[in-house]
C-alpha cells in the first residue's frame, strides 16, 4: 500500500514510475479474499483515519468517494470479559461510550476512561505532527523544537502504557490492546500509544463495503490512471550503489535497470541486510538500530466459512474476548516465545451481503496475537506443525463455544493461516506483522527512516517511518513523495 500510494503520487508530479512486486497481486498484506463462497480480510479489517485516504485520492486525481464505498461501524469494538461482563465502544461518540462503561463497569470507571482519553487526546494533538506527518530525522531534530519541555510533559517518553493508572482492570485490558495495534508489548510499550484509542473514538472506525481489500484495488487503479507500469511475480534481488547513491536494480531473473530513484516497499531489515549487499558506511547505524529493534509479534488466523443459523451470534463488527490472565498473553508471545496458552481473540464478523455469496451465510476472520516464526525456536516459534496448527485452531473454537458463540454446527469452511504462511505470501520476516515493534521510548528512532543514507533510496510502509497500520503507511507514502519531488524542486 506504501509503495502504491507513492508510486501514484510520483507519477501525478510528472515521474516515470515502475512497481517491481514479487507477489502475484497487488495491495500486500492489505487484502479481500474470497475462499469458495466466502471473503476474508486477512489483513487490515477496518479503516481508521480516513482522511489519509481521502488526501491521497484528491491529491492524485479525483474524490476518494467515486472509487471506494466507505461505511462506520458502530459499534466500533464489541469488549467481553472472561466475568461475563461487556461493554460496546461507541464510533464517533465518546459520550456514548462512556455511558456504556458506566452502565456496565460503573460510574468510577466511566470516569477514569474519560480521563485517560483527556490525556491521549494531548498526546496526540503533540505527536501527530513531528511524529506521524513529518519525517523523523533524528532525535536532535526534535530536541530544537521550541515547544520541546511541553511536549516532553505530554508525551512522557519515560512512561510505558502499563504505567498509565488504572483500577478497573477490564479497562486495562482494552488499554493494553492498543498496543498491540502496533505489534508490541503493553508492559514496556510507550504510553502514547494511548493516542491510538483517541484517534479511533474521534475519526472513527470505517469498513469498505466488499472488504478493506478494495481500498489496495482502488489504490491500484489510481496507479494504472497515472501510467504507473507494474511487473508482477516478479523478485529484486539486490539495490545496487556506487558506495554513496544507488544506481539502479537487479532482479532474480538476471536482468539489471538504472534508476536514479529507488523506493522500496520490502521489510526495511530485508533491504538493509540481503538486498543492499557489501559493507556501506552510510549504512551502518541503519543497520545496527533495526538489529537492536525488537521484531513486532504476529498472528495466526482462523477463516471461517459458516451456514445460516436460527439464532442470531449475538456479534458485532470487531468483537474482542478477552481471558482471565491477559497478562499471560505477553509472557507466552514475548518472554517464553510461544503459542498463547489462553489468548485474546478477536473476531471480524462483517454484516456485508458483498462478501458471501449466499444470504445469511457469514465469513468470520479469527486473530490470535502469536510470536513470529522461527524454525531454530531461539527467536520465535516454528509454525510448520500442521498437526500442531490445527489443534490450536480447535482449542481456540472450542474457548469460543464455551462462551456462547456456536461455530462447528454451522460450519461450511475453516482455513489457517500460521505466520509462517505471512512470511512466505508477503515476505515479512518470521511473519512479523508491523516489521519491528514499538517496545520502548527508543523504538521510534530505530525504525528505518523514510529518507535512506544511501543517497536516492527511500523507505515506505509499515517497517519505515511512521509505522504499521493503513493510516500511517499511507502518511509515509506523503512524506517519501513529497521528500522527492522537494529535492528535485530544489
Amino acid at each position: 500500500m506504501g509503495g502504491m500510494c507513492t508510486a501514484a503520487r510520483l507519477a501525478r508530479a510528472g515521474y516515470e514510475v515502475s512497481v517491481f512486486e514479487s507477489s502475484d497481486r497487488h495491495g500486500g498484506k492489505c487484502r479481500t479474499e474470497w475462499i469458495g463462497n466466502y471473503a476474508f480480510d486477512t489483513g487490515p479489517s477496518l479503516l481508521t483515519l480516513p482522511a489519509v485516504y481521502r488526501d491521497f485520492f484528491q491529491r492524485t486525481g479525483d474524490v476518494m468517494g467515486r472509487v471506494v464505498d466507505l461505511e462506520p461501524v458502530n459499534p466500533s469494538f464489541d469488549y467481553r470479559f472472561s466475568d461475563g461482563t461487556s461493554v460496546k465502544f461507541a464510533n464517533l461518540s465518546r459520550k456514548e461510550t462512556l455511558a456504556a462503561i458506566e452502565t456496565s463497569m460503573g460510574i468510577e470507571s466511566a470516569l477514569e476512561w474519560d480521563q485517560v482519553m483527556r490525556k491521549a487526546e494531548s498526546m496526540w494533538d503533540v505527536s501527530r505532527e513531528p511524529f506521524m506527518e513529518s519525517e523523523l530525522k533524528s532525535i536532535a531534530s526534535l530536541l530544537k523544537r521550541p515547544t520541546l519541555l511541553r511536549d516532553l510533559r505530554i508525551i512522557a517518553p519515560w512512561k510505558s502504557l502499563r504505567q498509565i493508572k488504572l483500577k478497573d482492570n477490564r479497562l486495562r485490558n482494552i488499554l493494553d490492546r492498543y498496543a498491540t495495534y502496533s505489534g508490541s508489548d503493553p508492559r514496556v510499550a510507550p504510553a502514547v500509544l494511548s493516542s491510538i484509542a483517541f484517534v479511533e473514538e474521534a475519526f472513527g472506525a470505517w469498513h469498505i463495503k466488499g472488504g478493506v481489500g478494495k481500498l489496495a484495488d482502488a489504490v491500484y487503479q489510481r496507479c494504472l490512471d497515472r501510467g504507473v507500469k507494474f511487473e508482477f511475480k516478479v523478485e529484486v534481488s539486490q539495490i545496487n550503489h556506487d558506495g554513496s547513491r544507488v544506481t539502479g536494480i537487479t532482479l532474480a531473473d538476471g536482468r539489471s535497470m538504472e534508476f536514479t530513484t529507488v523506493v522500496a516497499n520490502a521489510d526495511a531489515s530485508l533491504v538493509y541486510k540481503k538486498l543492499i549487499t557489501g559493507k556501506v558506511k552510510k549504512l551502518r547505524k541503519q543497520r545496527a538500530d533495526l538489529a537492536k529493534a525488537d521484531p513486532s509479534l504476529a498472528g495466526f488466523s482462523l477463516l471461517l466459512g459458516l451456514r445460516p443459523s436460527q439464532t442470531d451470534s449475538g456479534l458485532s463488527h470487531h468483537n474482542i474476548f478477552f481471558p482471565e490472565n491477559y497478562d499471560g498473553e505477553f509472557i507466552d508471545i514475548f518472554d517464553r516465545k510461544e503459542p498463547v496458552q489462553d489468548p485474546a481473540i478477536y473476531i471480524c464478523a462483517p454484516r456485508d451481503e458483498a462478501m458471501v455469496k449466499h444470504p445469511g451465510h457469514e465469513a468470520w476472520f479469527i486473530l490470535i496475537n502469536a510470536p513470529r516464526h522461527d524454525i531454530s525456536g531461539a527467536d520465535g516459534f516454528d509454525w510448520n506443525d500442521k498437526e500442531f496448527n490445527h489443534r490450536y485452531a480447535m482449542q481456540i473454537i472450542d474457548s469460543l463455544e464455551s462462551r456462547g458463540i456456536s461455530i462447528r454446527d454451522r460450519l461450511d469452511l475453516l482455513e489457517i493461516r500460521t505466520p509462517a504462511d505471512l512470511e512466505r505470501t508477503v515476505m515479512a520476516p518470521g511473519g512479523a506483522i508491523y516489521g519491528t515493534s514499538s517496545n520502548g521510548a527508543r523504538s521510534a528512532f530505530m525504525r528505518a527512516k523514510n529518507r535512506s543514507p544511501l543517497n536516492g533510496l527511500y523507505c515506505v510502509g509499515g517497517s519505515a517511518h511512521p509505522g504499521g497500520g493503513l493510516p500511517l503507511v499511507g502518511l509515509s507514502a506523503e512524506i517519501v513523495a513529497e521528500a522527492i519531488v522537494g529535492k528535485a524542486r530544489h
